[in-house]
């Protein structure tokens, strides 16, 4: 029999693509649901439904500004069922079984009618729209958050030059975390306050190092993203600097956590003078880039787990003991496969298994690491929120099952001997992803690989970190306090430390 593939065009209508993604993902669990997506009707969505397979005629003659639902089920009856679904779910976008829905303002007009004290526009609409809301945001006097992707680097650049001539700070495009004055903003976690600030080109970096504070028992004065570009030649850290302007001036922040992959020489000289112009200190963690010449008031750190430690002021202090936690893998399987959702913890697993002398490749590999495909040798990390994994899909934090095919293809691989998951909770993220993680897990037997994880959030974040680790060491997971550790904790397995 085969499938069914109906396609339902919302002129005109908007929601959130976090709302979009959480919607997509309860149409695709539904049975006989193969797959489903909510996209506004971009060129470069369409192509992307059709990609997957899920574009009707319907969804092809959709405008920019309309709403696509499209899904694709084993019969006419479970997609018309689906159908249903998605209206349903669309009449109350903000229900979460932690509270009815509410009325949400449909324009930046509306909203600031609603609440005019508010200093801060967060802008999660399609990258074609995504730069004009946020000209208007500042236009307005508003600070800028623009968790949007898809926004071109001219705009990015244009956005930012003004926002400096304004003395407004905009953090993205694609920023998916920051934490303003304790409070948490998309993928973010709940952390105390406290007196580290944090700057991040990176949402999971920022998430991890703040969780490792947090769980130290101090907190987070502020964490600003900035966006994957701004420290790029052509952008010239505007963000960056700005941030670091607004952490210095600011009493609260004794101290300033800079967290980023490689940057471009130019901008981290700009970075590096003006850091060395402050008189507070400062712990900067450039994943897989060489040692580089600091301030006096600044110490590098080569992963997130050393720059957190550098902030607390506990570096080597109370290390996980690896040897005692570490058992043997099964007989004749060598490898190691990293199923990551985050791209920074993806890239700090790569360094720490770089420096151990571990052959690693990767789909985001860092310096000194192989593409995958390039080499048949060694263990392989995979960055899961890589487009390639997430094209019409929701991000893994989002939803887990993201990782599923890859998850059940390491299991049954006789060279893998220990797989290493990371597992991101916190707001925006899946209710319960140790649980959906487990539930995969099922079906393995006494000689399937080792589970190795990590878990980066706090107790006090919704899905309650505690319990996500004790649901993963029920099921047999062994879990490490960080994703360093996680990875190092791979290594000591693989060498038979046990």
């Amino acid at each position: 029999m085969s499938a069914t593939i109906l396609n339902e065009v919302r002129p005109g209508f908007y929601l959130d693509s976090v709302a979009l993604m959480r919607v997509s993902r309860s149409l695709a669990d539904l049975e006989g649901v193969d797959e489903a997506a909510l996209m506004m009707g971009t060129p470069a969505n369409k192509q992307i439904l059709a990609d997957a397979n899920i574009l009707a005629i319907e969804g092809e003659e959709a405008g920019t500004g309309d709403l696509v639902i499209a899904v694709r089920a084993e019969s006419p009856n479970r997609a018309q069922f689906a159908l249903i679904e998605a209206r349903r779910l669309l009449q109350q976008p903000s229900a979460s079984g932690r509270g009815g829905a509410t009325w949400r303002p449909r324009s930046l007009r509306s909203a600031l009618e609603l609440a005019p004290a508010a200093n801060l526009a967060l802008i999660s609409v399609p990258g074609d729209f995504a730069a004009a809301e946020a000209r208007k945001a500042l236009r307005r006097g508003l600070h800028v958050m623009i968790f949007s992707d898809n926004v071109s680097l001219e705009e990015e650049i244009s956005l930012k030059e003004e926002a400096l001539e304004r003395g407004r700070l905009v953090m993205g495009p694609d920023c998916g975390t920051a934490i303003l004055g304790g409070v948490p903003l998309a993928f973010a976690n709940r952390v105390p306050r406290g007196d580290i600030g944090v700057i991040g080109a990176s949402g999971t970096g920022i998430q991890e190092v703040s969780s490792l504070i947090a769980r130290a028992g101090k907190g987070i004065s502020h964490a600003i993203g900035v966006g994957g570009r701004d420290l790029s030649n052509q952008v010239g850290a505007i963000s960056t600097l700005m941030a670091l302007d607004a952490l210095d001036q600011d009493p609260t922040t004794r101290h300033v956590v800079l967290i980023s992959k490689p940057v471009s020489t130019a901008p981290l000289k700009k970075v590096l003078k003006r850091i060395g112009r402050s008189g507070k200190t400062f712990s900067i963690c450039l994943l897989g880039a060489e040692r580089c010449d600091l301030p006096a008031n600044a110490t590098q750190s080569r992963t997130l787990k050393m720059v957190a430690q550098v902030a607390l002021g506990t570096t080597n202090k109370d290390e996980f003991d690896t040897q005692r936690v570490a058992r043997p893998i099964p007989s004749g399987r060598n490898r190691v496969r990293g199923l990551f959702s985050g791209g920074s913890l993806c890239a700090e697993a790569q360094i720490v298994f770089k420096e151990a002398g571990e052959v690693v490749a990767s789909n985001a590999p860092i310096n000194g690491v192989a593409l995958v495909g390039q080499t048949s040798e060694g263990h392989i990390m995979i960055d899961l929120g890589d487009d390639q994994y997430t094209r019409g899909r929701p991000h893994p934090i989002i939803d887990p099952s993201v990782r599923d095919i890859a998850l059940v293809d390491a299991l049954s691989d006789t060279r893998v001997g220990a797989i290493l998951v990371d597992v991101v909770i916190g707001y925006g993220a899946h209710e319960d992803p140790a649980g959906h993680l487990v539930s995969t897990l099922n079906q393995r037997s006494h000689q399937s690989p080792l589970v190795i994880a990590s878990v980066t959030g706090t107790d006090d974040d919704p899905q309650v970190r505690k319990d996500q680790v004790a649901t993963l060491e029920s099921a047999g997971i062994l879990v490490a306090p960080s994703n360093a550790d996680a990875a190092a904790l791979a290594i000591a397995c693989l060498c038979g430390e046990a």
